[in-house]
């Protein structure tokens, strides 16, 4: 295939809007073999702190896969292997979601959680995907404020909002412009293929969470032939990358909070929210108000009713989402938190239930570059935006302007390539809990609908974002780990019953239930 060189320069300066086409896995393979591929593992101990079976090693890979003997960049890549060589059935990599999750230590953490058959059969493999961590990271040199993109539609700040983002792609241009086109989906699936091969295995097996399903889901259509056994866990769907899966945030918000308010109003003798679902919602909606007219004084935080509402994701979780909103309702009324419940906990769950962000702004510049690169279908003019926030605002009340409103990625350059097209067949499993924040229950049948020959594995009640592992009394756990020893999907699509969530008293308030992954999973 033929590539105009000049291409990605001239859509950059908005002479031409077309996108490269895609490169075939066939094409790409065709040629000989290819430098980085030849490269041998120069193996060594991770830390003197760390198990001295846990191996690193950097390889050098392609910047621009259409040009393998060009400039390289460093992947991050590590390993515990099988002890159990009889049993080895070959390679498993790990990706942890983000887009910007690191997955480097993964193989320490998946070693701990794996039932002894599954783990005997695999040479567990971390790697940091490009631009992320230790894989030559990339920088927008944003500050933690510009990191934020939780930001309402209202008129009076719409023009800031246009601002903030076209700031946020003008830095990641300056600080990182000459990698940025190249830290995509579909280059990650290509560095996994290039670990496979220096590795010698055929084939790779695969677990990924969140953005990982979706990463796992183009490896399978590029690589067909190289998938092995591979779970994705709490499904990205691929028909609405990505705006539409910031968007599906707000859509499905609506009936989890609508099953919190049904949970609340049966427990109105505890907590005194209101003794019907409706009560509960106008509870809710004063509260709401109120802190739009005069913020909340919480614990020393000043509460806007904007900052309630982006908590949207702990309605999932009608044990954690109903202290935090008796804890503001107290506040609001000028009485103390109620007794056994944890402020530092509550203020994480107004977070969004999200950790802090880190000193650095690598996992948010390496979101963006994948949010805004793998595909060209975000809208161009600010003015669908600004109506697409104001019409959702009212649909979806919770969440709709947060998702609907301006990101970086309406002043992105053009993409360098299309988004993967599903149309190859996958036997892969696809995990998922029925009330997942970040990827909600429409989001795991989306990717499930898209990969032609998947199973899917859902489990009712199940709540929390990532399943396999997260919590050991998932009753998804038992038909992965069968998949995962066996290779063999089961017959049909399987719903079981997860055991029903804890009684959420609020002397009680469970604990945040720490995630298998350094940091806890990004955003997808």
């Amino acid at each position: 295939m033929r590539l105009k060189r000049f291409a990605p320069l001239l859509a950059a300066a908005g002479l031409i809007a077309t996108t490269v086409p895609l490169l075939t896995a066939t094409q790409v393979s065709a040629a000989p073999v290819a430098d980085h591929l030849k490269q041998k593992p120069a193996w060594h101990r991770c830390s003197s702190e760390q198990p001295a079976a846990y191996e690193c090693a950097t390889l050098k890979v392609p910047l621009d896969y259409r040009r393998p003997d060009g400039r390289t960049i460093d992947l991050a890549i590590s390993r515990l292997k099988s002890d159990n060589p009889a049993k080895r059935h070959g390679a498993m990599l790990f990706n942890p979601g983000g887009p910007g999750g690191s997955g480097l230590d993964l193989p320490l953490l998946m070693n701990e959680a794996m039932p002894k058959d599954v783990r005997d059969q695999y040479d567990l493999i971390g790697f940091d995907p490009r631009g992320v961590g230790a894989s030559s990271p990339i920088s927008c040199g944003m500050d933690d404020a510009e990191q934020n993109f939780d930001r309402p539609y209202r008129p009076e700040t719409f023009a800031s909002d246009v601002t903030w983002a076209r700031t946020i792609a003008e830095k990641c241009r300056e600080k990182s412009g000459a990698v940025l086109p190249y830290i995509t989906t579909r280059n990650t699936a290509r560095d996994m293929d290039t670990i496979r091969a220096v590795l010698g295995e055929r084939k790779i097996s695969y677990v990924g969470y969140s953005y990982g399903t979706y990463l796992g889901a183009v490896y399978s259509q590029m690589f067909p032939e190289r998938t092995d056994r591979f779970v994705l866990d709490s499904g990205v769907d691929p028909q609405k990358i990505w705006r539409g899966m910031i968007q599906v945030w707000a859509t499905e918000a609506e009936p989890a909070f609508a099953r919190w308010t049904q949970w609340a109003a049966e427990r109105s003798t505890e907590y005194q929210l209101g003794d019907t679902p409706k009560a509960v919602s106008d509870t809710f909606w004063g509260l709401v108000e109120r802190a739009d007219r005069e913020p909340i004084d919480f614990e020393g935080q000043k509460v806007d009713g904007d900052l309630i509402r982006t908590a949207r994701g702990v309605f999932f979780y009608p044990s954690q989402a109903t202290p935090l909103i008796v804890a503001l309702k107290a506040a609001a009324e000028g009485k103390p938190v109620p007794p056994g419940v944890d402020p530092a906990e509550l203020k994480r769950l107004l977070a969004g239930g999200r950790a802090a962000e880190p000193a650095t702004d690598n996992g948010t510049a390496a979101f963006w570059a994948v949010v805004c690169g793998d595909t060209g279908n975000w809208p161009r003019y600010t003015e669908q935006y600004e109506r697409d926030a104001a019409k959702d605002k009212i649909k979806y009340p919770l969440y709709g302007d947060f998702a609907s409103n301006i990101k970086p990625c309406a002043f992105w350059d053009r993409p360098v390539e299309s988004a993967t097209p599903m149309h190859k067949r996958a036997n892969v499993l696809t995990v998922q809990n029925e009330w997942d924040s970040q990827t909600p229950l429409s989001s795991g049948q989306g990717l499930h609908r898209a990969l032609k020959g998947s199973r899917m594995v859902l489990a009712a009640g199940g709540e929390g974002h990532g399943v396999y592992l997260f919590d050991p009394g998932s009753c998804a756990n038992a038909p992965v780990n069968s998949y995962l020893a066996t290779g063999r999907l089961p017959a049909e699509d399987v719903t079981c019953q997860n055991p029903p969530a804890g009684a959420g008293r609020l002397d009680s308030v469970p604990p945040s239930k720490p995630l298998p992954f350094p940091g806890g999973p990004g955003r997808f």
